[in-house]
């Protein structure tokens, strides 16, 4: 049976599409020009270096924003690309009758991917804005006033080229993997034969090497690069488990939606058990990590590392301990229990915790070091979201429409049909 997008989410889509670029002008056209005409005046007036880090905080606030988002959906995209291939490589059968809804999910990837690419250049290229403090003019220049020693010595990583053709890589290398994935699956609807399952196979083991090495110098890139002082060990597998259980709430949603809608008849509660045991246990290992990392640093004290977490207890307290809460303990007071893993509505409530506690993590590891006490929850910050949840609606839906959900070829068809736990 193929899928079909409602009319009616079609046009909620498309409204929150609308909503999102509408959003995007205002803080890039009007908000940004009333701040800068504002900051101008003072920083004119007051010729100090604190009025002018005042400026760029507010110059960053729609950049920021879009980070944010940009960010967010780029892992929903990526995570379900990681699922997908986790499945070929361990040759599973349990998820067969779910891999369309992975390919769709994944098939975003593109969107946020480009964005990401153009926030990247205009600012370590064409300096629209200081999101990545490295990138200031004679930041590693010892004859400059903004010369840091700190930042000069990681010049050799932290550079523009280096920098840009690592994103390039990073981006370009997870679409052609997506290619030839979804590629390989739509040849095996057409073909009885499972030379493609063989090369998907293939393809993903490869593709879990590039992950393993990608995921984490990204995260170390795009996110940790921002407060360039402070590094941490774990950030790579901290920003993982978030873009995991943030990605496999989506896919567990979207199979929601799709079972409710007469959609996906094969797939049943075992099914779903597994997708919220993933959500459960990828929500306490997310936790794992986040106390790892803050407690060491806590415990020992070290300025140069303190400083990380310093404006997040006390200028971001409120998102900050909201986060926790949505993350940790919501999920355990949900669907910790097997019966409630099997309950549609249970896995929704705490879904939807998930997601917006990891869409504040999000926030809370960007807006900080880029935008200080400037920050807000307004029309860009949720305007650029909604937008982005309309094209997610959109470009999912779409890839769905294209083919099959029911990979009929699939040589562990039989074994997801009568999947049990």
């Amino acid at each position: 049976m193929n899928f079909k997008l409602h009319p009616t989410l079609r046009n909620i889509g498309i409204a929150l599409l609308v909503v999102g670029i509408i959003s995007l002008v205002y803080a890039f056209v009007i908000a940004d020009y009333s701040h800068a005409t504002q900051h101008d005046g003072i920083a004119h007036a007051a010729g100090d270096h604190a009025s002018e880090h005042t400026d760029h905080s507010a110059h960053n606030k729609p950049w920021a924003a879009l980070m944010v988002n940009t960010f967010f959906f780029l892992a929903i995209s990526l995570g379900a690309l990681f699922f997908l291939a986790i499945q070929y490589a361990a040759q599973a059968g349990w998820s067969v009758g779910i891999k369309r809804v992975l390919e769709a999910i994944a098939g975003f990837l593109p969107v946020p991917g480009i964005v990401m690419l153009i926030i990247v250049i205009s600012g370590v290229l064409l300096h629209k804005h200081h999101i990545w403090h490295w990138t200031a003019e004679g930041i590693s220049d010892p004859n400059s006033p903004n010369y840091d020693a700190i930042i000069a010595g990681k010049t050799p990583y932290l550079n523009a080229p280096f920098y840009l053709f690592r994103t390039v890589v990073y981006i370009a290398g997870w679409y052609i993997f997506l290619h030839f994935l979804k590629k390989n699956s739509y040849l095996g609807d057409q073909s009885n034969d499972w030379n493609w399952w063989r090369k998907n196979w293939k393809l993903s083991a490869g593709f879990l090497v590039f992950f393993a090495i990608t995921s984490s110098t990204s995260a170390w890139d795009w996110i940790m690069s921002i407060d360039t002082h402070w590094f941490s060990t774990l950030f790579g597998w901290y920003v993982f488990a978030g873009m995991f259980v943030t990605s496999v709430t989506v896919v567990t949603l979207t199979v929601l939606y799709l079972k409710g809608q007469n959609y996906l008849s094969w797939v049943n509660e075992n099914h779903l058990h597994d997708l919220a045991k993933f959500m459960f246990a990828f929500s306490i290992f997310w936790t794992y990590l986040w106390f790892s990392q803050y407690m060491l640093i806590w415990y020992s004290n070290i300025p140069e590392e303190v400083t990380y977490f310093m404006p997040r207890f006390t200028i971001y307290k409120v998102p900050f301990i909201t986060m926790l809460a949505l993350n940790f303990v919501f999920p355990i007071l949900v669907i910790m229990s097997r019966t409630t893993k099997r309950i549609g509505a249970f896995v929704v409530i705490a879904g939807i915790s998930i997601l917006i506690g990891h869409w504040l993590d999000t926030f809370n590891m960007i807006m900080p070091g880029t935008v200080g006490e400037n920050y807000s929850f307004g029309i860009a910050e949720i305007g650029i979201f909604l937008g982005y949840a309309g094209a997610f609606i959109l470009v999912v839906g779409r890839n769905l429409e294209k083919a099959p959900l029911l990979m009929k070829n699939h040589p562990m068809l039989l074994e997801s049909k009568h999947h049990h736990i």
